[in-house]
C-alpha cells in the first residue's frame, strides 16, 4: 500500500545521527515526491541525509503559509498513482505545531496509509524535562499579541493548570522571549511552577523549572535567537 510518510527534521544545528534513526534515511531515499513547508530548507535537509542524493530528480510541493491550501488534494496524486510521498516541515515533527495537518487530513479521508517516523518533538521533550505533569498537558501555540488579551489568556491558562492539574505549553518568536518572560513573572502566581526549555537538542540547550517567585530573582540567559517552549503548572 502506498504511504504518506511524516518525516521529522532536526530542531537546530544538531547532527542527524543524534536525533534521527537510520531507518528514516532508508525511507527518505525511497521517496521521490515531497510535500514541504519550504522547498529550499527541505532540499538542504535531504542533502544532509545523503550528500549524493539527486535533488533534481525529486518533486517538491509547497505547503507553507503562502501556499494555496486548495491545491493540497492535488499534491497527493503520486499516492494515487502508487508512489510513496513524504511530508517535511521546517523543524521537528510535521503536523505538530507545524504545517502538515491539512495534508494528513486529506490523506486520511482518502484512505491512504499514513506513517509518522520517529524524530524530535520539542513539546514532548520539554514536558519530559520540566518535572511538570506529563499525564495531562495542552499546547496553546502563540499567545495573543495585545498585552491585555495576553494577560487575560495567561490567567485563563493558569486557572486551568490549577483546577485541572494540566500543564500548559506555548511558544513565542525568539526575539520576544524576554518580553514574554517578564510578562509571565508579572502575571502568574508566585507559587506557579514555570519551565523554560530552549534550544532543545542543540549545543545551546537550556532547560530550567522554578517557581515564578524564584524566577523573579533569577537572570534569564539571552534567548533572543533561541527557539523556546514555555510551560507552567502546579
Amino acid at each position: 500500500m502506498t504511504t504518506l510518510f511524516l518525516i521529522p527534521v532536526e530542531l537546530g544545528d544538531t547532527p542527524q545521527e543524534r536525533v534521527l534513526p537510520l531507518y528514516n534515511r532508508e525511507v527518505i531515499l525511497g521517496i521521490r515526491h515531497f510535500i514541504v513547508e519550504e522547498v529550499r530548507s527541505a532540499r538542504r535537509f535531504l542533502k544532509r541525509v545523503d550528500k549524493d542524493i539527486d535533488i533534481d530528480a525529486l518533486t517538491f510541493y509547497p505547503m507553507g503559509k503562502h501556499a494555496d491550501a486548495a491545491l493540497f488534494a492535488n499534491y497527493l496524486k503520486p499516492l494515487e498513482a502508487g508512489e510513496d510521498m513524504g511530508v517535511i516541515s521546517e523543524a521537528g515533527c510535521p503536523a505538530v505545531a507545524d504545517p502538515g495537518a491539512d495534508v494528513v487530513a486529506i490523506a486520511q479521508r482518502k484512505g491512504f496509509k499514513v506513517v509518522p517516523l520517529v524524530g524530535p518533538s520539542s513539546m514532548i521533550m520539554a514536558v519530559m524535562a520540566s518535572g511538570l505533569n506529563g499525564q495531562s498537558f495542552a499546547f496553546n501555540g502563540y499567545l495573543p499579541i495585545d498585552p491585555a488579551d495576553r494577560e487575560r489568556r495567561l490567567r485563563q491558562l493558569e486557572t486551568r493548570a490549577v483546577q485541572e492539574h494540566q500543564t500548559q505549553l506555548f511558544i513565542e518568536t525568539p526575539y520576544r522571549n524576554e518580553k514574554l518572560f517578564k510578562t509571565l513573572c508579572q502575571v502568574l502566581r508566585p507559587q506557579t511552577r514555570l519551565c523554560i526549555a530552549a534550544g532543545i537538542t542543540t549545543a545551546d540547550e537550556w532547560i530550567r523549572t522554578l517557581t515564578v517567585a524564584e524566577w523573579r530573582r533569577t537572570t534569564l540567559p539571552d534567548l533572543s535567537k533561541t527557539p523556546a517552549i514555555f510551560l507552567f503548572g502546579k
